[in-house]
């Protein structure tokens, strides 16, 4: 393990959090929000810094862990691509804040809730983890609070979520942490706060009424990041059971499909977007089941889970910020009716399909490579498994054409004032857009590296409960040296 020598992680943590103390006292909204986009910016700069480093020095400790030990800031093979894509959504939903929504928003507890999920991301130690993912909680509590919106259900189900998590891993550490085999005292709990985090069914309603009553942009950073698919990867996945595993990846493939069948009966915009991100990232949890086969048809699925949560967490998130963009104009949507929205904002309207459809799979975007590793690894793993998977594939993206037309198609819109998209929007939407089809044309590094990641895990579960070694990928090279010693004919 090499060592970091510039704390680029730190540097944007500390930026990102005294920046919210600094955006938060200034009662000017306008002035809130450029300090907001610069601060925002340099974070991003630090964790690209962070990033550009691990690529070049491999798994890095940084400075504070080296320092005190313990895995409290790591950048490795899991966590290095969420970091950059949790900064750029961040810096991204700051740009896009229309002049309309811009005294609704709350920049400061923007930079405070990065600063937290920055962290967590960053954090290997367990109980660094729980800390942080309570913690996480409370910016969306206060915003809600300081809104005078209802604030109970969320506060129920996220409390739940702390007590669960925290009680199961006192459990696991009792029993012995880590490296050890666990019972189902300790692994009900964990697998209950994932289950309540990750939105799976029947526990999803919190994640309805944080849309219908937060900030859309707010709400949108929340559970973009998919930080409950990172404590199941850092706390259960490698201690738990087949059994668990196979309770993940039932609850998940139902929640898949219910939340795909919910999106295409919704009358709302927010609520649509809402079943349509629980029905994608339900899919992550599934890839995670698969890791249980034997050979590499486990890691494949893995590989293709993970790949599909950046997939799904990048185009879903540039999804949402085109609603959101079009709920600036017209209010909440809604889709019982169409609106014929094109004429005035043909940009957006391509932004909605581009990112809608990347995070079906479609071909040429970086979706297509994670759904169809995702596929495979569940048709090995069990036919029927990836026979659903492809329905709700073909669910949602029923779904997404048909809010599609509402939206944009079916009769001519009349207005009195200018709807043409802000130069900060286009940007938002073209940047995004590159992002999206850049990485499914060169999709070789995110691919390699979510593959070594899911090698990792597979090792850690061989250690503990046994079975076949995870064979490393072979590179074209090796490939033609290995061809080279083979005797002529």
């Amino acid at each position: 393990m090499s060592d970091i020598q510039l704390p680029y992680l730190e540097t944007s943590i500390l930026v990102a959090l005294l920046g919210a103390v600094w955006v938060g006292r200034i009662r000017d909204a306008e002035v809130a929000r450029r300090w907001s986009l610069v601060l925002s910016t340099i974070v991003l700069m630090c964790v690209a810094g962070s990033s550009i480093e691990f690529l070049v020095m491999g798994e890095s400790q940084t400075p504070l862990a080296k320092r005190f030990g313990g895995n409290l800031l790591v950048v490795e093979e899991l966590n290095g691509p969420l970091l950059f894509l949790t900064a750029l959504l961040y810096l991204m939903t700051t740009v896009s804040t229309s002049r309309i929504r811009v005294r609704r928003f709350s920049f400061g507890w923007t930079l405070a809730s990065e600063a937290i999920l920055l962290a967590t991301l960053g954090c290997k130690e367990p109980w660094g983890i729980v800390a942080l993912l309570a913690v996480g909680t409370l910016p969306p509590f206060f915003e809600l609070r300081a809104r005078h919106r209802p604030w109970r259900v969320y506060a129920l189900h996220m409390g739940s979520f702390v007590v669960l998590l925290a009680a199961g891993w006192a459990i696991v550490e009792a029993e012995g942490g880590l490296g050890q085999q666990h019972s189902w005292l300790a692994m009900v709990p964990l697998l209950g706060a994932i289950f309540i985090r990750c939105g799976l069914f029947p526990f999803h309603c919190w994640m309805t009424d944080l849309f219908e009553h937060a900030a859309f942009g707010s709400a949108i950073l929340f559970v973009a990041p998919m930080v409950g698919a990172y404590a199941a990867v850092r706390l259960v996945l490698p201690i738990a059971p087949d059994w668990a595993l196979r309770g993940i990846g039932l609850m998940s493939l139902f929640t898949a499909l219910y939340c795909a069948g919910m999106a295409l009966v919704q009358r709302e915009g927010r609520r649509f977007f809402c079943y349509v991100f629980l029905s994608h990232s339900a899919l992550v949890l599934v890839g995670m089941d698969t890791i249980a086969s034997r050979g590499n048809d486990g890691v494949i699925g893995l590989t293709g889970g993970l790949c599909v949560w950046l997939s799904v967490g990048l185009a879903l998130a540039g999804f949402g910020l085109v609603l959101r963009a079009l709920e600036s104009r017209h209010g909440r949507l809604s889709l019982t009716r169409y609106h014929g929205l094109y004429d005035y904002t043909p940009t957006l309207a391509v932004g909605f399909l581009l990112t809608g459809l990347a995070s079906l799979g479609f071909p040429g975007t970086f979706g297509f490579l994670a759904t169809e590793l995702l596929v495979d690894g569940a048709v090995a793993y069990a036919f029927n498994i990836g026979l659903i998977v492809v329905l709700v594939a073909a669910l949602n993206g029923v779904a997404v054409v048909r809010v599609y037309f509402l939206l944009f198609t079916g009769t001519k819109h009349v207005s009195s004032v200018p709807l043409a998209i802000s130069p900060r929007e286009k940007f938002t939407v073209l940047a995004l857009a590159v992002l999206i089809l850049v990485g499914g044309l060169f999709p070789q590094q995110a691919v390699g590296s979510r593959n070594k990641a899911a090698v990792e895990i597979r090792e850690q579960r061989r250690k503990l409960f046994g079975g076949e070694a995870a064979e490393p990928p072979v590179s074209e090279s090796d490939a033609s040296l290995a061809h080279k010693d083979e005797p002529a004919d």
